[in-house]
């Protein structure tokens, strides 16, 4: 047992090495059909692990009939959710596609997708840009206003915003997501301060590559008038991060998590790409007026690889103004969640630190050992959508990971070490 145990922690210290050395910088926004070539027509990539048709939730459902009368392979909502009972699009996991979507997460062919580089390791990672606040298809809107802007989003904002970034050298992200540590962002439900700093670094190649001032006008604004911007791009910095940990034989090191509004996955580095599930829980948190748990749809998504690498929920104690939003209760009573966070992670991340906290790093290298040792699942921020098809976002809260998925990936991982 004690060679077992050198074993897992020599592993651990390789992977926690990775994810601590990752450089992510944003390169480039490109159509998801040149960026990922394996994604074909008709295959349609959503959050959380593998789900079929028949399992989807209602907001997952409103997000496939809108996203396929956005690519033009159904003529209606109506039409489109009937093919997708007969089976005629693919669903996949975008985590299957060095890809990850907030919320629905719907990645598809016509789509742009923004592209992170991890310079460290030479892997990429993508994800779809924010699509702004109110009904969005990420929350289950397919309305004609939510298809227009997926137009626009992809016709005018996505080419003007990869002329920008191809113009230099791109957008190095950990420098950028520290100083919004600052500024009281956790990254998840709070992206304000990183949202204006990335916006800062965007608006002089924007302007010097603009094609058109109207068009210029609109995307600036576009930015600036959504506090939620920076979230996939803090996503899409996650997957970049983390990838490079998969596949470390011995390694305990959770390297994703992730949900599809029916159930809650994980992997785990030592285990390969083994998704270890469970039923998703419901949030606790704040409803908009006119909205009450009664409308609330499990929770979903794959913004939780933000939690993965430390922030969010993990790093709650940057962000006291997150934790009345999401029903955290006093904001004193945020720095208790970093804490608790701390206790079933290996380690802290030296550049990303908490002022609050007296510049502690944040909580990094999620342990499945630790989780199920303490009872503590990780904590996340999130969203929470209306459980029909079409309505979208009516709240956001904070939602606990199933203890089941770390109980079973212990065990499967007890059987690659000859312990089960």
């Amino acid at each position: 047992m004690s060679d077992i145990a050198r074993r897992i922690d020599a592993a651990n210290d390789e992977a926690l090495r990775r994810m601590l050395s990752g450089e992510p910088v944003l390169v480039d926004v490109i159509p998801a059909a040149e960026a990922i070539p394996t994604l074909k027509d008709r295959m349609i990539l959503h959050a959380g692990p593998p789900v079929e048709w028949a399992d989807m939730c209602g907001p997952m459902r409103g997000a496939v009939a809108g996203i396929a009368v956005f690519e033009g392979w159904a003529p209606d909502l109506e039409s489109a959710a009937r093919l997708a009972g007969e089976g005629a699009f693919d669903f996949r996991p975008n985590h299957h596609f060095d890809a990850v979507g907030p919320m629905t997460g719907m990645t598809t062919i016509g789509q742009p997708v923004m592209v992170v580089e991890n310079r460290a390791f030479g892997n990429r990672a993508y994800c779809t840009i924010n699509e702004g606040l109110g009904k969005v298809m990420r929350f289950g809107g397919n309305d004609a206003e939510v298809l227009d802007r997926l137009r626009w989003l992809r016709d005018d904002f996505g080419p003007a915003m990869g002329r920008a970034l191809r113009a230099g050298d791109g957008i190095p992200l950990k420098s950028l997501v520290a100083r919004g540590l600052t500024m009281g962002d956790e990254m998840h439900q709070r992206n304000v301060g990183c949202t204006g700093l990335m916006l800062r670094a965007l608006s002089p190649a924007m302007a010097e590559t603009a094609r058109d001032l109207t068009a210029l006008s609109k995307a600036l604004a576009f930015i600036g008038g959504n506090d939620q911007f920076f979230l996939n791009i803090a996503m899409v910095m996650g997957k970049a991060i983390m990838d490079p940990v998969r596949g470390i034989e011995a390694s305990t090191i959770v390297t994703a998590m992730s949900r599809n509004g029916t159930e809650f996955g994980i992997r785990v580095s030592g285990t390969g790409d083994a998704w270890f599930t469970a039923p998703v829980e419901m949030p606790e948190g704040l409803y908009f007026p006119g909205f009450t748990e009664a409308d609330a749809n499990p929770d979903m998504g794959d913004s939780t690889i933000v939690e993965t690498i430390g922030l969010g929920g993990f790093a709650m104690g940057a962000a006291p103004a997150v934790a009345g939003f999401v029903g955290a209760g006093n904001a004193s009573e945020a720095a208790n969640f970093t804490r608790a966070m701390a206790e079933i992670t290996l380690g802290q991340n030296p550049e990303w630190t908490i002022p609050a906290l007296d510049y502690q790093g944040v909580p990094s290298g999620i342990d499945i050992r630790r989780v199920v040792e303490t009872g503590l699942a990780p904590t996340i921020n999130t969203g929470i959508a209306h459980r029909e098809p079409g309505i979208g976002q009516v709240g956001a809260g904070v939602v606990r990971a199933p203890l089941a998925c770390f109980q079973e990936a212990l065990k499967a991982f007890a059987k690659t070490q000859g312990v089960a």
